[in-house]
Protein backbone atom coordinates (compact mmCIF):
# COMPACT_ATOMS: atom_id res chain seq x y z
CA UNK A 1 0.00 0.00 0.00
CA UNK A 2 1.70 3.22 -1.39
CA UNK A 3 1.41 6.15 0.57
CA UNK A 4 -0.59 9.09 -0.98
CA UNK A 5 1.01 11.51 -3.19
CA UNK A 6 -0.75 14.66 -4.38
CA UNK A 7 -1.97 14.66 -7.97
CA UNK A 8 -0.28 18.29 -8.66
CA UNK A 9 3.14 18.16 -10.64
CA UNK A 10 5.24 20.94 -11.39
CA UNK A 11 3.37 23.29 -13.83
CA UNK A 12 -0.20 23.03 -12.99
CA UNK A 13 -1.86 26.18 -11.73
CA UNK A 14 -2.17 26.35 -7.88
CA UNK A 15 -5.65 26.04 -6.39
CA UNK A 16 -6.48 29.63 -4.63
CA UNK A 17 -6.69 29.58 -1.08
CA UNK A 18 -7.95 30.99 1.55
CA UNK A 19 -7.24 30.72 5.04
CA UNK A 20 -7.23 32.15 8.81
CA UNK A 21 -3.32 32.49 10.55
CA UNK A 22 -2.72 32.38 13.86
CA UNK A 23 -3.62 35.81 14.91
CA UNK A 24 -7.14 35.28 13.03
CA UNK A 25 -6.11 37.06 10.10
CA UNK A 26 -7.53 35.98 7.16
CA UNK A 27 -4.68 34.79 4.22
CA UNK A 28 -5.62 34.36 0.84
CA UNK A 29 -3.43 33.00 -2.30
CA UNK A 30 -4.52 36.81 -4.00
CA UNK A 31 -2.03 38.48 -1.30
CA UNK A 32 0.97 36.75 -3.10
CA UNK A 33 -0.13 37.51 -6.41
CA UNK A 34 3.00 37.95 -8.42
CA UNK A 35 5.04 36.78 -5.72
CA UNK A 36 6.67 33.49 -5.15
CA UNK A 37 5.96 31.33 -1.65
CA UNK A 38 6.82 28.41 -0.36
CA UNK A 39 3.85 26.85 0.92
CA UNK A 40 4.17 24.02 2.99
CA UNK A 41 1.94 21.30 4.76
CA UNK A 42 2.77 19.32 7.88
CA UNK A 43 0.77 17.15 9.94
CA UNK A 44 1.03 18.71 13.33
CA UNK A 45 2.13 21.73 15.53
CA UNK A 46 4.96 20.62 18.41
CA UNK A 47 5.71 17.02 17.01
CA UNK A 48 9.12 16.20 16.01
CA UNK A 49 9.31 16.23 12.50
CA UNK A 50 7.28 19.27 12.20
CA UNK A 51 9.14 21.17 14.72
CA UNK A 52 12.54 20.28 12.90
CA UNK A 53 10.97 21.67 9.12
CA UNK A 54 9.74 24.89 10.97
CA UNK A 55 12.66 25.40 12.62
CA UNK A 56 14.45 24.56 9.30
CA UNK A 57 12.96 26.84 7.91
CA UNK A 58 13.07 29.71 10.08
CA UNK A 59 16.86 29.29 11.10
CA UNK A 60 17.50 30.13 6.74
CA UNK A 61 14.51 32.67 6.71
CA UNK A 62 16.77 35.50 5.54
CA UNK A 63 17.82 33.05 2.41
CA UNK A 64 14.41 32.26 1.38
CA UNK A 65 13.37 36.01 1.37
CA UNK A 66 16.64 36.74 -0.48
CA UNK A 67 15.48 34.26 -3.35
CA UNK A 68 11.76 36.26 -3.18
CA UNK A 69 10.43 34.01 -1.52
CA UNK A 70 7.25 34.63 1.26
CA UNK A 71 6.45 31.12 3.13
CA UNK A 72 3.50 29.89 4.51
CA UNK A 73 2.63 26.42 6.79
CA UNK A 74 -0.53 24.86 7.05
CA UNK A 75 -1.91 22.31 9.27
CA UNK A 76 -5.33 21.49 10.84
CA UNK A 77 -3.88 22.81 13.88
CA UNK A 78 -6.31 25.99 14.95
CA UNK A 79 -5.27 29.76 15.72
CA UNK A 80 -4.49 28.99 19.18
CA UNK A 81 -1.99 25.91 18.23
CA UNK A 82 -0.78 28.23 15.78
CA UNK A 83 0.25 30.78 17.98
CA UNK A 84 1.74 28.83 21.09
CA UNK A 85 4.07 26.87 17.90
CA UNK A 86 5.10 30.40 16.43
CA UNK A 87 5.93 31.71 20.04
CA UNK A 88 7.85 28.41 21.17
CA UNK A 89 10.15 28.49 18.43
CA UNK A 90 10.23 31.39 17.21
CA UNK A 91 8.72 31.35 14.04
CA UNK A 92 8.93 34.53 11.62
CA UNK A 93 6.07 33.40 9.28
CA UNK A 94 2.02 32.62 9.89
CA UNK A 95 0.86 29.44 9.91
CA UNK A 96 -2.70 28.80 8.31
CA UNK A 97 -5.07 26.90 10.81
CA UNK A 98 -7.12 24.74 8.24
CA UNK A 99 -8.96 22.96 10.68
CA UNK A 100 -11.78 21.79 7.97
CA UNK A 101 -9.04 20.56 5.97
CA UNK A 102 -10.62 22.46 2.29
CA UNK A 103 -6.98 23.87 1.87
CA UNK A 104 -5.54 20.67 2.72
CA UNK A 105 -7.74 19.06 0.49
CA UNK A 106 -7.74 21.16 -2.41
CA UNK A 107 -3.92 21.09 -2.69
CA UNK A 108 -4.13 16.57 -2.41
CA UNK A 109 -2.25 16.32 0.82
CA UNK A 110 -4.93 14.45 2.77
CA UNK A 111 -4.74 11.22 2.47
CA UNK A 112 -3.28 7.47 3.20
CA UNK A 113 -0.42 7.58 5.53
CA UNK A 114 1.66 4.76 7.51
CA UNK A 115 3.27 5.61 10.62
CA UNK A 116 4.93 2.79 13.36
CA UNK A 117 2.93 0.04 10.93
CA UNK A 118 -0.42 1.84 11.28
CA UNK A 119 -2.34 2.68 8.35
CA UNK A 120 -4.44 5.93 8.87
CA UNK A 121 -5.53 9.35 7.00
CA UNK A 122 -3.61 12.56 7.48
CA UNK A 123 -1.97 15.30 5.94
CA UNK A 124 0.81 14.08 3.83
CA UNK A 125 3.92 16.20 4.49
CA UNK A 126 4.24 18.18 1.39
CA UNK A 127 5.65 21.61 -0.01
CA UNK A 128 4.54 23.47 -3.02
CA UNK A 129 7.02 25.93 -4.03
CA UNK A 130 4.60 28.98 -6.36
CA UNK A 131 6.25 31.59 -8.87
CA UNK A 132 4.82 34.50 -9.49
CA UNK A 133 2.67 33.31 -12.25
CA UNK A 134 0.54 31.08 -9.69
CA UNK A 135 2.02 27.67 -11.00
CA UNK A 136 4.16 24.85 -9.55
CA UNK A 137 8.04 25.65 -9.88
CA UNK A 138 8.48 22.77 -7.10
CA UNK A 139 6.22 20.14 -6.17
CA UNK A 140 8.48 18.71 -2.56
CA UNK A 141 6.57 15.37 -1.38
CA UNK A 142 10.02 13.76 0.18
CA UNK A 143 10.57 16.29 3.00
CA UNK A 144 13.81 16.51 4.40
CA UNK A 145 12.35 18.07 7.50
CA UNK A 146 16.06 18.56 8.89
CA UNK A 147 17.32 20.10 5.25
CA UNK A 148 14.26 21.54 3.58
CA UNK A 149 15.37 24.74 2.99
CA UNK A 150 18.26 23.20 1.07
CA UNK A 151 15.58 21.44 -0.66
CA UNK A 152 13.63 24.24 -1.57
CA UNK A 153 16.71 26.89 -2.54
CA UNK A 154 18.92 24.47 -4.01
CA UNK A 155 16.52 22.40 -6.36
CA UNK A 156 15.52 24.60 -8.52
Amino acid sequence: MAKHLTHFKVGDKAPNFKGVNQHGDIVSSNDFKGKKIVLFFYPKDNTPGCTAEACNLRDNYAALQKAGYSVLGISADDEQKHLKFIQKFDLPFSLIADVDRKIIEDFDVWGEKKFMGKIFDGINRTTFVINEKGTFEKVITEVNTKNHSEQILNEL
